[in-house]
């Protein structure tokens, strides 16, 4: 038994969304029946699948190793017409689709299947299966150079590393290496060799797992053979019963997944303590960068308005005279006459004073030429403090 929308993705009619859409439609049927759960489950051979009345059958799991030459792009459609991976084997009738891509300059080995699950397990990095690569890069990279690449390199989207490196052999001014990954990320052996200021020449994927490329020539196919699938799904019966005693040791958290004692998983954000001479971060920070934590022991502040804490002051502030209100009801009016100790500059309004700027509309703007600015003792005002 499985889910309908799988089966129909195996069967080839398109992917997983697009059958869900078609679910949803009404236009798959279930034995005659028009199927209106997007989570039901089918029997392949005791029940009948159709869609928009078209019988639909389910395809025989098919596994090739291709090796794909330079200039093919791992994709099953492509708007500029360029040549595909799939172009290589057009004599295989199921919809099958890559393991794993190889970027557009790069060569080597490919399984295209159409068994989704091997697929995953083969590219997901919690599997850890071993990808081989042959490299040549431009340069002699030096033993620390290889080190860096086993400790790890920043990239934009993490920190990546390789599981071995081994230097082969020079070509001139140029190296082979050997470098062994158990994830796929874009581009990720040429953007961590360019990080190194090493470009990559040529980058040839010679093993998936435990299946060799070998001698296959470039632009052909085989088909794996039972003991390559048999190993390769030994190894991910293997990685997953390590992962499972991980879990129950309590060494590794699945993401989305619950513990084995049934309790979700809550992922702790680590926190950063700085130590004596480290400047707190500026702008938003969270403790023990801010205020004291609220409490009774030592360095931390008594609770606020609280039931033992002291009562927040509603008062006037001290140090400020009170009184009645300016320009209140019940207070005095707010002077508006000519300021004093500032005489009015005579003559008629928005003249010019005698060595002085203009009075805007007449007023006491301004002083008059020269002097200190009248009611200031000392003349000029004291630099301010910088």
């Amino acid at each position: 038994m499985e889910r309908l929308n799988k089966f129909l993705a195996h069967a080839g009619v398109g992917s997983r969304r697009y059958c869900d859409n078609l679910i949803a439609a009404g236009r798959v049927k279930l034995n005659g029946q028009v199927v209106a759960d997007l989570g039901v489950k089918v029997d392949p051979v005791l029940q009948r699948v159709s869609v928009d009345d078209q019988p639909v059958k389910s395809e025989t799991p098919v596994y090739w190793v291709v090796h794909k030459p330079p200039g093919y792009l791992c994709t099953n459609h492509d708007p500029s017409g360029r040549p595909l991976a799939t172009d290589l084997i057009p004599h295989v009738e199921q919809r099958v689709y890559t393991v794993g891509r190889l970027d557009e300059a790069s060569e080597g080995m490919l399984l295209m299947t159409n068994d989704g699950e091997l697929a995953n397990s083969l590219m997901h990095p919690r599997y850890e299966v071993e990808k081989s690569y042959m490299v040549l890069v431009a340069g002699k990279p030096s033993t620390d150079d290889l080190q860096k690449l086993l400790d790890g390199v920043w990239l934009s989207d993490g920190k990546v590393k390789a599981k071995s490196v081994r230097r082969i052999k020079t070509q001139g001014d140029s190296t082979w290496l050997r470098v062994v990954l158990c994830e796929g990320k874009n581009r990720e052996i040429r953007r961590m060799l360019a990080k190194l200021e090493h470009k990559v020449l040529r980058l040839k994927r010679i093993a998936i797992g435990t299946v060799l490329l070998d001698r296959l020539p470039k632009g052909k196919a085989r088909k794996m053979t039972l003991i390559e699938l048999g190993e390769l799904n030994k190894v991910i019966a293997e990685n997953e019963k390590r992962i499972q005693k991980r879990i129950a040791a309590g060494l590794e958290e699945p993401s989305g997944e619950a513990k084995p004692d049934g309790a979700p998983v809550k992922k702790v954000r680590p926190r950063i303590i700085p130590g004596p001479g480290i400047v707190p971060p500026r702008g938003r920070t969270s403790r023990p960068f801010g205020k004291p934590p609220q409490g009774e022991g030592p360095g931390q502040r008594p609770p606020m308005n609280g039931p033992d804490g002291p009562k927040r002051f509603d008062g006037p502030r001290p140090g400020r005279p009170t009184g009645p209100p300016t320009n209140g009801p019940d207070g005095p009016k707010r002077f508006d006459g000519p300021r004093p100790g500032r005489p009015r500059p005579s003559g008629p309004p928005g003249a010019r004073p005698a060595g002085g700027r203009p009075s805007p509309g007449g007023s006491g703007f301004g002083a008059s030429a020269g002097g200190p600015r009248p009611g200031r003792p000392g003349g000029s005002r004291p630099p301010r403090p910088r």
